[in-house]
């Protein structure tokens, strides 16, 4: 076995990789851009060596600087994680060359599978289903156009060295091909320094299920089941799960088998997923197969019982896998949620910036419930420009599948971020969604479901209860506690117990509140309303226990009044003296700016391109500029037409959250 290991990557899968090491007694190295000096994957490693500035291409992709810090430090093996150099075989060879052990698959199974354009041309050899499409390398424009033509829109153009929904788009009509083009080729040469693109028909109604291979050096490979990825944004997954709640037995048997006989006809032998795109039918396509391991492995973790960094950590030193196929047992069922750096109430959007505050639910076991939280992050810590917008993976482990949900729903009340905006409202809304509760699934579910945006989640009669309740109590106990104060000039203010309570534009009437130190109880519009409370001032989380069951509501105090959250719900509440609630009424509302003439830019990143003049007129729709954030492009359209009277940005400016791009006349 391996004594020193060195992780090429950073955030929460080079945590994760430190933390299975550690358990196993070996050493590691972490290795760090300028923009990570001071992550928690380089305060967790035994050592740490500095390689390069913040661009990951001038760092954690400079494979020179990786195998030189290995020589440097004496270490015997490298764990690549996912993304960077994870899929490159040059770097393996180059590890090779050395004598440092890559901890993934031999240079050949990666060099025929990590490709997705010659994977594809191997899956057809070996007579796997595939997707109808060209099985090649795409020349230019006009040779896209040809190919889209014959396929038949909606294609997606993907790039050959992709994933994490780089490099990948989705193109429905022959005007916008040229810009997919563009974008996809820009974001896969910043991504993976490799710009070559193909083409293939985008199946509709698609599911996005995949499975886990595990393979050594003797020959072995099984599968551990399947996971199902279909929620997903802008090809980037969101929430996970494992089983699938589509597959039957006879069809997870049949694309296991499939995984496995694929793996083994490249002799593959580490951990990987092949993943496939199934229709409503259970008719299942080979899409492409990664040759690392994947963001969301916890969830086959957590069903499974196994610890796949292990695993790898094993087959890379020569061991033998420890269990056959049969031994393969599938438990309960698992749910992951990713937290990202984005705004959802404004397009999803990277935001960056300092965590203020971090405070995630507790791990472990909770009954028959187990909540783990996989992070790279820390209270006080910057979320980069540069980077990956990750921010941490909650995942929940239940005998049941509606069990899991309830749990990671429950889990992600609890969590608490502050300084940066983040999703964790989106992810919550979705664990209350009833088609997704019922396991209905495309890869078009977000899309379809919020096809405005998320605003929130809608808040029924209880819930609005609730929410009032929550303010009535934290206004109580407040003022229980500041009339508890010594030395008053009338001594302690009688206790009030007739409120009026806003949350956003509605009121409700409450009479008759009180708190006796455990039990809550009101009347809330006339109607009773009781409930066990545990909330002390300062505290960021209440728990309401109702006869339908605890709740946990973040409560923060804001100018006037409370924000409050719970289940993907988000309010400003304010609770006041009936005579208070009166002239409070009367006060003048302030009206926001006037910013409808212009471009703002809509989270801080760098200008690749303005893509208009002074004096243009500009059709609604038009392309007016073009903004990269963590690494992803982002396009910016006319939302109407116009003509430009200025520009303030052009390409290379690095700019902040709203600063004005462009102004109309």
């Amino acid at each position: 076995m391996f004594k020193k290991i060195l992780i090429a990557n950073r955030g929460e899968i080079a945590c994760r990789v430190i933390k299975t090491a550690r358990r196993m007694g070996i050493a590691t190295v972490a290795v760090y851009s300028e923009a990570d000096k001071d992550a928690l994957h380089v305060e967790m490693a035994d050592e740490a060596v500095h390689i390069g500035p913040p661009p990951s291409a001038q760092s954690y992709l400079v494979a020179d600087r990786i195998v030189q810090a290995c020589k440097d430090t004496g270490a015997e093996a490298v764990h690549p994680g996912y993304g960077f150099l994870s899929e490159r075989e040059s770097f393996a060879e180059a590890l090779a060359k050395i004598g440092v052990a890559f901890i993934g698959p031999n240079v050949k199974a990666i060099a025929a599978m990590g490709d997705k354009i010659e994977s594809k041309k191997l899956a057809v050899k070996a007579g796997v289903s595939t997707v109808p499409g060209f099985v090649g390398e795409i020349t230019d424009a006009a040779h896209a156009r040809k190919i889209a033509k014959e396929i038949g829109y909606p294609v997606m153009v993907k790039a050959s060295a992709g994933g994490g929904g780089k490099g990948l788009r989705i193109v429905h009509a022959e005007k916008d091909l040229v810009q997919a083009i563009q974008s996809s080729q820009n974001e896969a040469r910043a991504s993976f320094g490799d710009d070559r693109l193909f083409v293939e028909k985008f199946v509709t109604e698609p599911r996005h299920i995949e499975i886990q291979v595990m393979g050594d050096k003797h020959g072995n490979v099984i599968y551990l089941g399947e996971r199902e990825c279909s929620i997903q944004r802008r090809h980037q997954k969101v929430i996970e799960e494992a089983p699938s709640p589509f597959l039957d037995e006879k069809t997870r048997k049949a694309m296991g088998e499939q995984a496995v006989a694929l793996a083994k006809a490249v002799g593959y032998d580490s951990a990987g997923t092949v993943e496939f795109i199934v229709d409503k039918d259970r008719n299942f396509y080979f899409l492409e197969m990664n040759t690392r391991l994947q963001v969301e492995h916890p969830v086959t973790e957590l069903i499974t019982g196994l610890d796949l960094v292990e695993l790898m950590i094993r087959s890379a030193a020569g061991e033998k896998l420890p269990l056959k196929q049969s031994d393969v047992k599938l438990n309960g069922w698992a749910v992951e949620a990713r937290i990202y750096a984005e705004d959802p109430y404004r397009g999803f959007l990277p935001s960056t910036g300092r965590l203020v505050r971090y405070r995630p639910p507790a791990e472990g076991a909770r009954g028959d419930v187990t909540v783990r939280n996989d992070t790279g992050v820390y209270e006080g810590g910057e979320i980069s420009m540069f980077y990956d917008p990750m921010i941490a993976k909650l995942c929940a482990h239940a005998p049941t599948r509606g069990g899991a949900i309830d749990a990671i729903a429950e889990a992600l009340d609890e969590f608490g971020i502050e300084g940066i905006s983040h999703n964790v409202a989106f992810l919550t809304a979705i664990m209350h969604n009833g088609r997704f509760r019922d396991g209905r699934l495309t890869t078009g579910f977000i899309a379809e479901e919020f096809p405005d945006g998320f605003h929130g989640r809608a808040m029924n009669d209880a819930e609005r209860r609730r929410f009032v309740a929550a303010t009535v109590a934290a206004k109580l106990v407040r003022t229980a506690r500041a009339g508890a104060i010594s030395g008053q000039l009338n001594g302690a203010p009688p206790f009030p117990n007739a409120y009026v309570v806003t949350l956003g534009e509605g009121a409700s009437d409450v009479r008759d509140a009180a708190f006796d130190g455990a039990r809550l109880t009101m009347l809330i519009d006339n109607e009773p309303y009781e409930a066990d409370l545990h909330w002390a001032p300062g505290d960021a989380v209440m728990h309401l226990t109702e006869k339908a069951g605890e709740r946990a509501i973040r409560i923060a105090r804001v100018a006037g009044g409370y924000r409050l959250s719970q289940g993907g719900m988000q309010v400003l509440a304010t609770a006041r003296r009936p005579a208070a609630a009166k002239l409070a009424a009367l006060m003048p509302k302030k009206a926001p700016p006037d910013t409808s003439r212009m471009l703002l830019c809509p989270m801080p990143g760098l200008v690749v391109s303005v893509n208009v003049e002074v004096g243009q007129e500009v059709k609604a729709g038009e392309t007016l500029a073009v903004v990269e954030a963590m690494k992803m492009e982002n396009v910016l359209t006319a939302e109407r037409d116009g003509t430009v009277k200025k520009v303030n940005a052009a390409k290379g400016d690095s700019l902040a959250l709203d600063d004005v791009i462009l102004e109309f006349a």
